[in-house]
């Protein structure tokens, strides 16, 4: 259940991932990522930008809906909003700007690149207090580099996660490449950390938590 804390009352239910779930998410991942990588920067942009677009066109049902699953005011929910778009927007344009280099060489006649490349699938662990934002900040970072995310939002505050996927899926986002899952933190991280296919974890939360993440990747 998912309680308002202003009322004590349940607004929704939300599901919680099995281990198959959990399965199915990395393997739609890795598929995800083949397709996502391949996609020309500036169409990945594209699709960003719209997903921007229908962020603020849902801003006033998504500002209430976070204030009452997290509790903060509807005025700061819709500048906590604006500003996950604002970053949405801004990792959209700088994957247009991942640049590589030349670098000098010490044998004459060799020419030196170096080339960035997305490192591959993504995990994302977040914290409850800043709904839009915390989820914001590891999924448009993941989509402006070319990876592929599987998300694991709070399941005390899920509807403002949910509302993000939904515009990036409307806005054209490819099939497995963003994916939100809920469930018992620990099983969650347990079994997706245990998995070969994620190569890179981002976290935002507690000291002890972020250790064991850490240990357990």
């Amino acid at each position: 259940p998912v309680i308002e804390p202003a009322t004590g009352e349940t607004l929704a239910e939300v599901p919680h991932a099995s281990p198959a779930d959990l399965d199915e998410a990395l393997a739609a991942s890795a598929k995800g990522f083949e397709t996502w990588r391949k996609t020309p920067p500036i169409q990945r942009q594209k699709i960003m930008e719209g997903a921007a677009r229908l962020l603020e066109e849902r801003a006033d049902d998504i500002a209430r809906d976070l204030t009452r699953e997290m509790g903060k005011p509807v005025g700061e929910a819709k500048l906590e909003l604006g500003f996950a778009i604002d970053v949405l927007r801004w990792y959209a344009e700088e994957g247009k700007r991942v640049y590589g280099r030349l670098v000098p060489s010490r044998i004459p006649g060799m020419r030196q690149t170096v080339r960035k490349e997305p490192v591959g699938p993504c995990l994302a662990f977040v914290a409850w207090n800043f709904p839009a934002v915390n989820v914001m900040r590891k999924v448009a970072g993941a989509l402006g580099a070319g990876c592929s995310l599987i998300i694991k939002p709070s399941e005390e505050t899920p509807a403002t996660a949910v509302a993000i996927g939904r515009a990036l899926t409307e806005a054209g986002l490819p099939a497995g490449v963003l994916q939100i899952v809920f469930g018992v933190p620990h099983e969650v991280s347990e079994h997706l950390l245990a998995s070969p296919i994620p190569k890179k974890l981002s976290f935002t939360g507690s000291v002890p938590v972020g250790k064991h993440l850490q240990k357990l990747a």
